[in-house]
This record gives structure tokens, C-alpha cells and sequence, in this order.
């Protein structure tokens, strides 16, 4: 009796921890690599949607920057790429602030005296709808951002993310290899 109730009690504990972390975005379908080199930060990749959407407007424009770096890209393009960042930027940072909410909410559910299962189910789908808008708009931001391009300059993105997902898996095998003989 005491070890199931130390059971609950870790995943409990889990729970909440869990509750309490922001979500990251999910890549929208079949762009779970992103979009190449640079482009990953445009749907969330490694440093979630801050990457690309998020910080400074400095920032984001040395992020474009780079991801355009190598494609000829035309002033016309880094502008209106620019443009379609920032925007997404400011409702990124709106949907964010509602996710907020409902993490906070999750805490109220989980940390109470008894724990309302049909409100965590309620919430559970609530964060489903957030995630779904923000990977929703960040999906419209990718679309934008392609149709400025040239087919070349996706293709030149495309080699980009091949090359990067190839040093990617070298170095997850090279990690993997190293820890097995620890």
C-alpha cells in the first residue's frame, strides 16, 4: 500500500511538473524536420517558436537574414519575409499568453483536494484547440514564406535540410555509439 502510494504520488508530481511547462508547438504535418537550414526556428524546431517568432525584431531579422543568406534572395523578398515574421510574431505572442492561462488552470485542477477528472479532460482539449491555432497560423506563416521564394530557393532550403538532418543523425549516432561504452 505505501509503495502504490509513493507511485501516485511520483506521478503526480510528474503531472504537475508537466502541467506547469509551456507546451511546445507541434510541427505541422510532414514538416517535422523544418524547412531547412534556419527554417527550422519558423515552426517551433529546437528553440520552439522563439526562434524565428519571437524575440527582438533585431533577432528575428538576423534569423531571416541567415536563412536567406546563399539563395540570392532579393531585398523585395527579405522585406516581405520580414513583414510575415513579425506579424506572426504579434499573434504567436497573443496565443501564447491564452496557453498561459490555461497552464495555470491545469495547476488549479491538479493541485486541488480532488482531482475534477472531467475538468482536466475539458482542459486537456482546450490546450489541444491552443495548440492547434498556433501550429495552425505558424503553418500559414510557412506558406507565406514559400510562396515569396523562388522554386530554386526552396530547392537551395530543401538541400540545406538534407544536409543539416545528415550532420543531425551523424552526430545522434556518434552520441549513441560514445554512451555505449561508458
Amino acid at each position: 500500500m505505501v509503495m502504490i502510494g509513493m507511485v501516485v504520488t511520483l506521478l503526480a508530481a510528474i503531472g504537475v511538473s508537466a502541467w506547469a511547462q509551456p507546451a511546445p508547438l507541434p510541427p505541422p504535418p510532414g514538416m517535422e524536420g523544418g524547412m531547412g537550414h534556419g527554417m527550422h526556428g519558423l515552426h517551433g524546431g529546437m528553440g520552439g517558436p522563439g526562434m524565428m517568432f519571437g524575440g527582438s525584431p533585431e533577432h528575428m531579422g538576423r534569423m531571416i537574414d541567415h536563412m536567406l543568406d546563399g539563395l540570392n534572395a532579393s531585398d523585395a523578398q527579405r522585406s516581405q519575409i520580414k513583414q510575415i515574421a513579425a506579424q506572426t510574431a504579434a499573434d504567436l505572442k497573443a496565443q501564447a499568453a491564452a496557453g498561459r492561462g490555461l497552464r495555470q488552470r491545469g495547476m488549479q485542477i491538479f493541485t486541488a483536494p480532488t482531482v475534477d477528472a472531467n475538468a482536466a479532460e475539458q482542459l486537456r482539449q482546450q490546450m489541444l484547440q491552443q495548440h492547434d491555432q498556433m501550429s495552425r497560423r505558424v503553418t500559414q506563416a510557412m506558406v507565406a514564406v514559400a510562396n515569396v521564394l523562388t522554386p530554386e530557393q526552396r530547392a537551395r532550403i530543401g538541400e540545406r535540410q538534407r544536409d543539416r538532418q545528415a550532420r543531425m543523425e551523424e552526430r545522434m549516432k556518434r552520441m549513441e555509439h560514445d554512451g555505449s561504452h561508458r
